[in-house]
């Protein structure tokens, strides 16, 4: 679901508007790459700008679309910020193939557009497949339409049987072709007819046709006159120059048309070796050329030519051509800055370049290089923020490369590094919602780095800090559910917050408000799954916190009502991993969830039920392993289930099996304790020190987990078991009652963009 960098860094994904949400499959993903860069790169004709249809007054470019698999930020956020970017698109366009039709995630986003009222702005790509063939016997497979465009919605927000008519264009072989299909899903975005467009580009490629014409000529004429001007010896030197600059000229003027048209129709006709051709010969002719003595027009056209060849490239997965492509294209942006370094547009230009740079380097596992381009880009952004404080889209084009290089230097373990990006993107929004207090958005996007900071100060083992974040998060979030209670994607945020609140407040000991907010969050799963029983993703949230839920009564000793959340919890999860056998994230809620129905049933003595699915849930946990051996998270949860097997074994009396488990529990999770202080993943190494009697090792291990307010009834129990000290921290727990009791939002003070590095 992408890596939470933003994925066009010409526009920061929380821009108040999309033109268009685009829908598609994984499978899909070239389809999408193209559609994306085909609809942001298009220039509309300069005689429709500013006209109004009935979609809008049409704007002089397409930007920006969301792309949900590539602009989403964390999977704990996915259905928020998938209905969020939902909510603020204009249109919806539907990638359509059989892989879409088998996607559960497409037709969801489908249902979601058309119960925010978007029915009729939906439009579809025919890429593959057949529309409607499942009303074929034995043509199901080649269905290219989910269930949710081929049904109208109902009143209570579920599909009716009453059917409708997509909006389509034919890409496929022999129907519209790729251009004439982009053209008429632009032409549905501005609601003008196909054939104006149709027109207008036609126009356009003979105006350029007639102009390479025009210049073929002038150039004969100049060569003609050359020949009889070079017989004058005191006119040789000017007309030599002007003579090199008119080919110059030429020469990039059939270059151009290369990238255009030409390049156009060979896409079209799939001849993608001829168009690398094409990339490849530009790219020697542009990079063969002086930076000096040349006019600023002609770089930024090269700049914008370079910058479409790296994309091309990027699309085609040839990284290492795309970079080039982009330093090619960022030199050039350097030089048009260095000639006025205080014009604004250079400036941010030049820093789209280097994010796109930046952007290469993260994709290619280069971290600290990527950090090195999104600090640059930040640092110029910065300045011309300070010229132009009142421009939101450069505020939101900052803010992007903030978050970008938080995101690279958490994911380097560099905790401390990345905080101020996120205290700056925090900043940054609490400044544009009391600018535009009245733009529903901005609430959003600060609970979102509100969250982005919790989840940090987490890693860093600040568990007060943490709840703080996460506490203005779930009070702005129920400001906003209070405000819209029928918003039941708004509701699904707030239950997301209460849970995770929950389960932090339940870390800390406090098991009353732990309990309480993890209850609502179940209830509001509940009411949701009521009222649309086929939205599978309500259902995975109930799964989820059903299961958090029962552990939690699990500790406060109330093992009748743990075992009917458990119960809740692995019958829905165990229903949807069968569903979908390839989601993972289904695969390890349940496994999560029998490793809590495991524990329970050790507290009811019964060892061998336990057993059974604790076994099951580390088979799960071994098969994703081995798709994915580097991941922290799965790491953990495998270390948990060998503890629990360890206690299994012990409870069997068998203490040899035990101790493996726990040896193994322990080596597992020992290498994620190096980086961070995330409480969970040093409770689970201390739970294995203790089990195997390591009592010196683990001192400074409780000392850590003491000082930072860990203090879950199962930790607490253990430690005692084993007759150790293991004091309440006073001081922590009157920090949390502060935190919980305040009506303010109290947060630390943000740092300063200026003082970033």
């Amino acid at each position: 679901m992408g890596t939470g960098i933003e994925q066009r860094p010409t526009m920061a994904a929380s821009a108040s508007r999309y033109r268009a949400f685009i829908s598609y499959s994984h499978a899909d993903r070239a389809w999408a790459d193209w559609l994306h860069k085909a609809l942001e790169t298009y220039r509309v004709p300069s005689r429709l700008v500013g006209t109004e249809t009935a979609a809008g007054v049409i704007p002089r470019r397409l930007i920006p679309v969301f792309r949900d698999r590539d602009e989403l930020a964390s999977a704990a956020d996915l259905g928020a910020r998938v209905i969020d970017a939902l909510q603020r698109a204009d249109n919806l366009i539907v990638i359509c193939s059989p892989r879409a039709a088998a996607s559960r995630w497409v037709n969801e986003e489908v249902l979601a557009f058309k119960r925010l009222g978007g029915h009729g702005r939906i439009f579809c790509l025919i890429v593959d497949g057949e529309p409607n063939a499942s009303d074929l016997p034995g043509h199901t497979s080649e269905e290219c339409f989910v269930p949710a465009l081929r049904y109208h919605i109902g009143a209570d927000g579920a599909l009716s049987d009453r059917r409708t008519e997509p909006i389509a264009a034919d890409a496929r072989p022999g129907k519209d072709g790729k251009t004439n299909a982009k053209l008429k899903l632009i032409a549905g975005l501005l609601d003008v007819g196909f054939d104006t467009l149709k027109q207008r580009e036609q126009h356009r490629r003979m105006r350029r046709m007639a102009a390479a014409t025009a210049v073929a000529l002038v150039v004969t004429v100049v060569t003609t006159a050359l020949a009889i001007d070079a017989l004058i010896e005191r006119h040789a030197a000017i007309i030599a120059q002007q003579a090199a600059v008119r080919r110059q000229k030429q020469a990039e003027d059939l270059v151009r048309f290369m990238l255009g048209d030409l390049y156009a129709k060979l896409n079209q006709v799939g001849r993608l070796d001829i168009m690398q051709a094409v990339d490849d010969k530009a790219m020697a002719y542009f990079q063969s050329l002086p930076i000096a003595d040349v006019t600023d027009r002609a770089l930024a056209q090269r700049v914008k030519a370079l910058q479409e060849i790296g994309a091309t490239r990027e699309t085609q997965g040839e990284l290492t051509e795309a970079l080039e492509s982009y330093r090619s294209a960022s030199v050039l942006a350097a030089e048009l800055l260095r000639r006025a370094p205080t014009d604004v547009m250079r400036q941010a230009e030049y820093a789209n370049s280097l994010t796109w740079i930046g952007m290469v380097y993260w994709y290619q596992g280069k971290l600290p290089q990527a950090a090195h381009n999104f600090r640059a880009a930040g640092r110029i952004l910065r300045k011309a923020v300070s010229a132009r404080p009142t421009d939101t889209q450069l505020v939101l084009q900052l803010t992007s490369a903030l978050v970008n290089t938080g995101r690279v230097l958490e994911a380097r373990g560099e905790f401390s590094a990345a905080k101020p990006y996120y205290e700056a993107e925090r900043a940054n929004f609490a400044r544009l919602r009391a600018r535009e207090p009245r733009n529903a958005n901005w609430p959003l996007e600060l609970s979102y780095a509100d969250d982005d900071l919790g989840k940090l100060a987490m890693e860093q083992g600040r568990l007060d800090r943490a709840i703080q974040y996460y506490r203005a998060e779930q009070r702005l979030k129920a400001t906003l559910a209070a405000q819209d209670p029928h918003n039941r994607r708004v509701q699904q945020g707030l239950l997301i917050s209460n849970a995770i609140l929950g389960r932090t407040l339940g870390w800390c000991g406090d098991m009353a408000a732990a309990l309480h907010l993890t209850g609502l969050a179940v209830a509001s799963a509940r009411n949701l799954m009521v009222f649309d029983p086929r939205d599978k993703q309500w259902a995975a949230f109930f799964g989820l916190y059903s299961q958090q839920l029962g552990g939690l009564l699990r500790q406060h000793g109330r093992l009748v009502q743990g075992a009917v959340n458990d119960a809740n919890a692995v019958r829905v999860l165990a229903n949807l991993a069968a569903e979908d056998p390839n989601n993972t994230l289904w695969q390890l809620d349940l496994a999560q969830s029998e490793l809590e129905l495991s524990r329970l049933r050790l507290a009811r003595k019964d060892t061998h039920g336990a057993a059974s699915v604790a076994t099951t849930a580390l088979r799960a946990i071994e098969r994703q392993i081995a798709k994915n051996p580097s991941d922290r998270g799965l790491m953990l949860l495998a270390a948990q289930a060998d503890l629990v097997l360890g206690r299994v074994a012990a409870g069997l009396n068998n203490s040899a099996a035990a101790t493996r488990y726990w040896i193994r529990a322990r080596e597992t999770i020992l290498p994620a304790t190096r980086s961070g202080a995330d409480p969970s993943v040093l409770a689970t190494y201390g739970e294995a020190l203790l089990r195997l009697d390591e009592i010196g090792i683990a001192r400074p291990v409780l000392a850590k987990l003491n000082a930072m307010g860990y203090r879950t009834p199962d930790f607490v129990a253990l430690v005692t078991h084993k007759r150790l000290d293991y004091p309440v921290n006073s001081a922590f727990l009157r920090r949390i009652a502060q935190i919980m009791q305040s009506h303010t939002r109290n947060l630390p003070q943000p740092a300063a963009v200026s003082h970033l590095p």
